[in-house]
């Protein structure tokens, strides 16, 4: 017997339950991705067409006709395209548990038509019931929402998120503020201004962990941005380009829990430098950066790219490598929420991470890259010349050393939240002395990084995440085995003694 049962209220996200009631847009069928919004009286359709993004046309081809014209979720009122997403949900899932097999159910509407066929299907199952009872158990708790972000590029799919339509298109009214540093980012989360928030990738595991404060859980349903940081120098340093020179230099990170303070660290250990003796680091927001290098604060940065770029566009500094050097394909910022509004608000929750997923699939795509550029460039924004966060963005800029280079990966964006990273950002934490004594990597990473959740949103949406959450990598040439944290550890001959 078919059911539909609403999500529940103390966790878990709505589509946990529409799976339950069997829903199951990530099935396989024929080797392809079932689409959850095709037409199932339709009898030339297949309900395991692949479809597309938005779940509002049959095809990506038809999307992307329909959103050159006019994005594809501005078509029609949002209140009749969510209604009519939801009729179709329902009616999918309905045909599919009738008929599960394509022929039976292509024989079946060739017989007696889609109009007769939904009527009598009516007779027997209350779908406008169902579809009201759906709706309302998908519907946000709270539609107007308030994200903080730090005006970097590693904020770029929370940014043009509201710009691009993104958030309208999931049901949610979003002001995403513009903010001065990641300590208060992490106040305002915390003290509930904001609703959701970008934050450095390892930010939710040290409020998980209480370090520096009481402990508040936290959580990470998708990674804003891989790569896209630079070690920049001052252009007085350009004959210091190997780090053995560098003993006595001060440099700016974001913030102390962030991937720009462990792989600065990273890199002066590997070559011989103790961070904590041989160089200073200090904490600087982000915005403030090119004017302490153009005012001799500091000798250079390890940054988002484009803060970098602005330095160089500025004739302050230049690249010395960028971060993807150190690890290609390292985590930065990440899209986090307390627990609390989590299970608070799950459906708000749930329809804020398809948004940023969403918006990441987009800004993945380099054909996207410019439009974006525009986009997040405003005042209100990034607020910073279009040129800059286009040589950011498409990976061809200038190097501030009279050379232009090209590196389409210099920033990517995948919202799959592996918890692997966060097991190496956790083995740096008690590295560097954040954390004392013995660490459950494995539980809190699994704690603070959703990897299951956001596999089945990614599903849902027609995406195609990995099938497991833990994955091994190189870090300047040494491999990081997720399952051996403490042989990693270990292996350092630079770390700090507690």
């Amino acid at each position: 017997m078919f059911t539909i049962a609403r999500p529940h209220k103390k966790g878990g996200w709505a589509m946990n339950s529409w799976e339950r009631a069997g829903f199951r847009p990530s099935a396989v069928h024929r080797g392809v991705k079932m689409s959850t919004f095709d037409d199932p009286f339709d009898s030339s359709c297949e309900l395991s067409r692949f479809g597309c993004v938005c779940g509002q046309h049959r095809s990506s081809a038809e999307h992307d006709h329909a959103e050159r014209a006019l994005r594809c979720d501005q078509v029609q009122s949002q209140a009749e395209s969510l209604e009519k997403r939801y009729e179709g949900v329902v009616a999918s899932a309905l045909m599919r548990a009738m008929f599960p097999k394509e022929a039976a159910r292509r024989a079946f509407l060739k017989s007696v038509g889609a109009s007769t066929a939904l009527a009598a299907l009516s007779q027997f199952f209350p779908l406008q019931t169902a579809t009201d009872v759906f709706a309302e158990a998908g519907t946000p708790e709270k539609k107007d929402l308030k994200v903080g972000f730090i005006p970097i590029t590693c904020a770029t799919p929370i940014i043009m998120a509201a710009p691009l339509g993104f958030y309208a298109k999931h049901g949610l009214n979003v002001d995403v503020v513009k903010t001065a540093g990641w300590a208060v980012i992490r106040d305002k989360t915390i003290n509930k201004e904001y609703d959701a928030s970008h934050m450095l990738a390892p930010m939710p595991i040290a409020i998980t962990l209480g370090l520096g404060a009481q402990p508040i859980p936290f959580a990470v349903p998708a990674i804003e941005n891989i790569n896209g940081q630079g070690i920049t120098l001052a252009v007085k340093h350009k004959d210091k380009r190997d780090p053995n020179d560098w003993k006595g230099m001060k440099f700016a990170i974001p913030f102390d829990y962030s991937m720009h303070n462990y792989l600065l660290r990273y890199y002066l250990a590997e070559h011989g430098l103790d961070p904590d003796t041989d160089v200073q680091l200090r904490s600087v927001p982000p915005p403030e950066m090119v004017a302490n290098l153009r005012a001799d604060n500091i000798d250079g940065f390890l940054a988002p790219d484009n803060i970098c770029q602005r330095a160089i566009y500025d004739g302050v500094g230049f690249m010395h490598i960028l971060s993807k050097e150190i690890w290609d394909g390292h985590p930065c910022c990440s899209f986090a929420a307390s627990r609390e509004f989590i299970t608070g608000s799950p459906n708000s929750f749930a329809a804020l991470t398809r948004a940023i997923v969403d918006a990441t699939a987009y800004a993945s795509k380099a054909e996207n890259r410019k439009q974006i550029a525009e986009a997040i460039a405003p005042a209100n924004y990034i607020n910073a010349p279009v040129t800059v966060l286009e040589q950011v963005l498409t990976g061809t800029y200038a190097d501030g050393l009279g050379g232009v280079k090209t590196d389409a990966k210099r920033v990517d964006f995948d919202p799959f939240p592996w918890q692997s990273f966060a097991v190496w950002m956790l083995t740096q934490m008690k590295r560097w002395g954040q954390i004392k004594g013995d660490v459950d990597y494995k539980q809190v990473a699994e704690q603070v990084y959703l990897a299951t959740d956001t596999h089945k949103v990614m599903a849902e949406m027609g995406l195609a995440p990995p099938e497991t959450s833990y994955k091994s990598f190189s870090v300047m040439g040494k491999t990081f085995d997720p399952a051996k944290p403490e042989d990693y550890l270990a292996s350092f001959k630079i770390r700090k003694v507690t």
